[in-house]
């Protein structure tokens, strides 16, 4: 009688399988069975990339003329802690009984690797077919539709492709460069460090990464503050007055003037003064004067590096602890799929959502999620997400976003708190995109000081006040950083007519000063003031900004919408960015504060990356480290041969080493 194998990425993964497919016999030595299925599991990496080594002896001394080192055949090996349950996947791979093997790892690049090095050295029977299970989650109703909807395993050849050149990649620079690096400046490396001999690891990913954090700490460290002085003028009556901001523009007295630092102030307080003193007596009248609504809608839906950036925000944790935590969410059933880099739901997924949000409704016993599900239902808010923000094919690859499944609540109340509290985080993010817009009241003003009949000095001011929280009744509560917080253009947002802004400035009463107002009407000028500002560095990144940064190939970009919009290929991927950090701070090349997540790099990191801008800068530069998996991508996606891929990759390490070896 035949048989069908699946195999998944670990046993807790298959302990999952068996619950779904009504499997209840006992578990035997590293894997199930009953009458028609078998489910054995990988515990991680079963197989590995042999060391230089392993093809010859010779090599395992690093010396110049051994190098660059790229093999014509690439040799493997099972990896010796876990060699028993290699044993028994290929028992079970080559059994005559079996007519189906479904590859149930990870689905993800990396998990298409670690059950393809199985495969290759297990050499299954060849009589049975392969197939691919492919799930966005752990749920009983998801794996059995991944069970009967598997494709045939050789549709995914090209992600497997891809999944080998991305190992064969780090290994060939990690291994050549590491190696080359170490012979040529290991010494005075050691010297600088106080040390008896050291060794220059290089990666693909990590020196790129270790790149950013040195210039930015660099540029921070060189940074001289430079004082400017601003003006600010007061108008209206005398019992409501408001304030505005100068600028000069084209009809200003000084416009381009030396004296000025930038179009907002002056180098000297003295000048400032001057111009100040000149504004007296003059005429001011309001030239524009917009009033509009404005609506805001809900951010889009966590991706794996939004979450981590969120997390590390709010709970001061490292990336890798949030993928850790996620991850266990998703083996509880709880949520989605953790290593995604897309923010939006499919079509297919969003006409069932429905599901999720009754699954919510009933199994999750927190009071505030049950308070906005229950102004859900009575507010009768769009469930239909079809031709919203939150739905776009086009925008996901292998996954949509990280969202609540609606079930697994049988396991909630075991969690530790902080899960619970990240598992609260991304429901809140989900139930947000059913609110309706924010909405806001706007006034744009700007008033003119007539100089004369040509010059005149201008000043410009807004207010904003909500009148509909919207979406913000569920995100707002717990950002209390974006409470108070002015934006780029000095305008600030305002709850309620009682809350003061940073400079005990009551904006909404400001609000209701401005509404009276007309264009063309002359104001009084009642004051003029100097402020005092200064230019401040850049911000360090910290462990969830750093995801970020690495997500939109080495630019840190704060605005959500322009994040999304620039969004092409990064460094790295979703599933190895926090490993890429923890890396960096265990070989001691960068430093991070366990309070407040904040990175700097060592002293050993600043030599490092001197070493590597001396000798091969282009490793730094984030563009290129971004190519090389812009590529991987189109292998993937079949755009380009892996045979293309693997001749620009060894052409890139031969002209390196030909370079670096003459300049030696």
């Amino acid at each position: 009688m035949s048989k069908k194998l699946i195999i998944t990425e670990k046993p807790s993964v298959a302990m999952e399988f068996a619950k779904a497919l009504k499997i209840t016999t006992s578990r035997k030595n590293g894997y199930l069975e009953s009458n028609d299925w078998i489910i054995t599991w990988c515990v991680g990496h079963l197989v590995t990339m042999s060391y230089p080594e392993k093809y010859d002896e010779k090599l395992k001394l690093w010396r110049l003329d051994t190098l660059p080192f790229i093999p014509e055949e690439w040799k493997y090996e099972i990896i010796p802690q876990v060699q028993n349950q290699f044993n028994i996947v290929q028992q079970l791979l080559q059994r005559e009984d079996i007519d189906e093997i479904y590859n149930a790892g990870d689905s993800g690049r990396e998990g298409e690797y670690i059950q393809r090095l199985v495969f290759m050295m297990a050499k299954p029977n060849p009589k049975a077919k392969m197939k691919r299970v492919w799930i966005d989650s752990q749920t009983e109703e998801e794996i059995l539709r991944g069970i009967r909807e598997a494709k045939d395993m050789s549709e995914y050849d090209s992600l497997s492709d891809s999944a080998y050149l991305r190992a064969k990649e780090d290994y060939l620079i990690g291994i050549n460069f590491s190696r080359l690096l170490s012979i040529i400046f290991g010494r005075r490396l050691a010297q600088n460090i106080h040390e008896d001999r050291a060794s220059i690891s290089v990666g693909r990913v990590m020196t790129c990464v270790l790149g950013m954090v040195v210039s930015r700490e660099r540029e921070i460290r060189n940074f001289v503050k430079t004082k400017y002085y601003k003006i600010i003028g007061e108008f209206g009556e005398e019992q409501a007055s408001f304030k505005a901001d100068w600028k000069a523009t084209e009809k200003s007295t000084v416009w381009e003037s030396p004296k000025l630092y930038n179009e907002t102030g002056f180098k000297k307080e003295n000048d400032a003064k001057e111009f100040i003193a000149n504004l007296s007596n003059k005429k001011a009248v309001i030239t524009e004067l917009k009033k509009s609504k404005q609506k805001e809608n809900a951010p889009l839906l966590f991706n794996l590096a939004e979450i981590q950036n969120e997390c590390t925000k709010r709970f001061k944790i490292k990336p890798d602890e949030t993928l850790e935590i996620i991850q266990n969410l998703y083996e509880k059933k709880l949520v989605t799929y953790p290593r995604t880099d897309a923010r939006v739901l499919s079509t297919a997924v969003s006409k069932e959502i429905n599901k999720n949000l009754n699954g919510i409704a009933k199994g999750c016993k927190d009071e505030e999620i049950q308070g906005y599900i229950k102004k859900m239902v009575e507010e009768k808010y769009s469930t239909n997400l079809a031709k919203t923000k939150y739905v776009n094919d086009s925008k996901i690859t292998d996954h949509y976003a990280i969202i609540p499944t609606g079930q697994g609540y049988e396991n909630f109340n075991g969690l530790p708190q902080l899960q619970k509290d990240i598992y609260l985080v991304i429901v809140k993010r989900f139930l947000a995109i059913f609110y309706p817009p924010a909405e806001y009241n706007k006034i744009q003003l700007t008033i003119e000081v007539e100089m004369d009949k040509e010059k005149k000095e201008t000043f410009t001011t807004s207010g904003r006040v909500c009148i509909n929280q919207g979406f913000l009744e569920i995100l707002k509560p717990v950002d209390k950083e974006n409470k108070k917080k002015k934006s780029t253009n000095g305008e600030q947002d305002v709850e309620n007519k009682e809350e003061e802004n940073e400079n005990g400035e009551n904006k909404a009463t400001d609000l209701e000063i401005l509404k009276k107002l007309k264009k063309g009407q002359e104001v009084l000028i009642k004051n003029f003031e100097i402020k005092e500002a200064e230019t401040s560095p850049p911000n360090r990144y910290n462990s969830g900004s750093i995801i970020l940064a690495m997500e939109n190939a080495g630019k840190l970009i704060e605005e959500e919408e322009l994040r999304e919009q620039i969004k092409g290929a990064g460094i790295g991927t979703s599933a190895t960015r926090g490993e890429i950090i923890k890396k960096l701070e265990k070989i001691n090349y960068i430093e991070i504060n366990n309070k407040t997540q904040i990175i700097t790099p060592s002293q050993k990191g600043e030599y490092i990356y001197d070493i590597v801008l001396q000798s091969m800068p282009d490793m730094l530069n984030p563009k290129l480290t971004a190519s090389w998996e812009k590529g991987l991508d189109m292998v993937a996606k079949k755009e380009i041969k892996p045979e293309e891929f693997m001749t620009k990759l060894e052409n890139y390490i031969n002209s390196k080493f030909n370079k670096l070896v003459v300049k030696m």
